[in-house]
């Protein structure tokens, strides 16, 4: 079995990283910071260029046809910078949930093309990561449908151009396309200013239904995998965040000697190569789970890579924080653009004890 990515992947991640270094390095976070979308056209159009948003579409609508382990490569170099667009929301998201329920849909080439931002709207206050239970209500209205309720904690909401939102109508669970200009939006306000949130509140909205019939094995595959790509996003600021405390520990001198030569130092950073290695082994395994296994493995291989990244990856931002002292916790610093970005995965999808309960369920079931 060959673990390596292929030339054409290493091409793409190639590619991706010249690009993010040249137009949104790591600093690219603080001139956006209050921006509400996270980006800027420039930066967005020249990643729709290299073909990002349409890394989950098919060709015939204007993707690239690939999978979750070409979406890996993507998202690790985003977590290596910290870049604060709606990558994952749209491209692992919405797109990938649009090409699963219906490749012929007229909103697929968009997203593809990234002239639209999608995101994927399924959390509900009080619910935590219980998707499948949603009280948001769908109903027929003339040739469309209406569709009333709130969702929160919505991905890069403030970006997007359209919003696919999970709602319970008549025959189970759908999907429905939203135009966010009709519902209220409201940004959410977050500690980490790398990523976007916001609560969309809908009344009697007008929606378009895409595909037909129940979505739930749809929309589960789809948070199975925006959870992975939030883990990969997380490895990839693990070990940039990571390699920085490193480099810092062998140059920091106190006490005549430099402070990666105490021992406290050293194993603060043999446990953050730990918990990077095995987020990066999990959510690699995931990935390839979910664009070839059977669906209840890649369930199952989703959850274990999240239910493990969630503590261990924000432990990693954590202890980079404790090598670099004092100065990590400043803004001038980058220490915290890490750290913050991991402290959110610590919270994604519910939470690190909802996800090991589940994943329990699973293995003991």
């Amino acid at each position: 079995m060959n673990f390596e990515f292929d030339d054409e992947q290493e091409a793409l991640r190639a590619s991706v990283r010249r690009f993010l270094e040249a137009r949104a390095p790591l600093g690219f976070a603080r001139t956006v910071w209050d921006d509400p979308r996270g980006t800027t056209d420039p930066v967005w159009k020249g990643l729709a260029d290299l073909g990002v948003p349409g890394l989950l579409v098919p060709a015939a609508a204007g993707g690239t046809g690939g999978g979750m382990v070409d979406a890996a490569v993507v998202c690790e170099e985003l977590g290596r910078v910290a870049h604060p667009g709606p990558v994952v929301a749209s491209a692992v998201g919405a797109a990938g949930l649009v090409a699963d329920l219906d490749p012929a849909d007229p909103l697929l080439p968009d997203l593809a093309a990234g002239t639209a931002i999608g995101t994927v709207a399924l959390a509900e206050a009080g619910r935590r990561s219980d998707w499948r239970g949603a009280t948001t209500a769908a109903t027929p209205a003339g040739a469309g449908w209406s569709l009333t309720g709130t969702k929160v904690h919505v991905p890069d909401l403030p970006a997007a151009t359209v919003v696919l939102v999970v709602a319970a109508a008549a025959d189970g669970l759908g999907v429905f396309a939203v135009d966010p200009a009709a519902p209220a939006v409201a940004p959410t306000a977050l500690v980490d200013g790398t990523r976007r949130a916001g609560t969309l509140t809908l009344a009697d909205t007008p929606a378009r239904r895409i595909g037909a019939g129940d979505a739930t094995t749809a929309v589960a595959v789809t948070v199975d995998r925006l959870h992975t790509a939030w883990v990969v996003d997380g490895v990839g600021a693990a070990e940039a965040a990571m390699t920085m405390a490193v480099d810092y520990a062998r140059d920091r001198r106190q006490f005549g000697a430099p402070i990666g030569s105490f021992q406290a130092v050293q194993h603060l950073c043999a446990d953050m190569l730990r918990n990077v290695e095995l987020a990066r082994a999990a959510s690699y395994y995931a990935c390839w789970a979910l664009d070839v296994a059977d669906r209840a493995e890649a369930h199952r291989a989703a959850t274990m890579a999240i239910a493990f990244a969630a503590d261990g990856l924000y432990r990693v931002g954590a202890d980079v924080v404790q090598v670099h002292g004092g100065v990590g916790y400043t803004w001038e610093h980058d220490a915290h653009l890490y750290y913050k970005r991991l402290m959110t995965l610590q919270g994604l999808g519910g939470g690190a004890t909802e996800h090991l309960e589940e994943l329990a369920g699973l293995v003991l079931d």
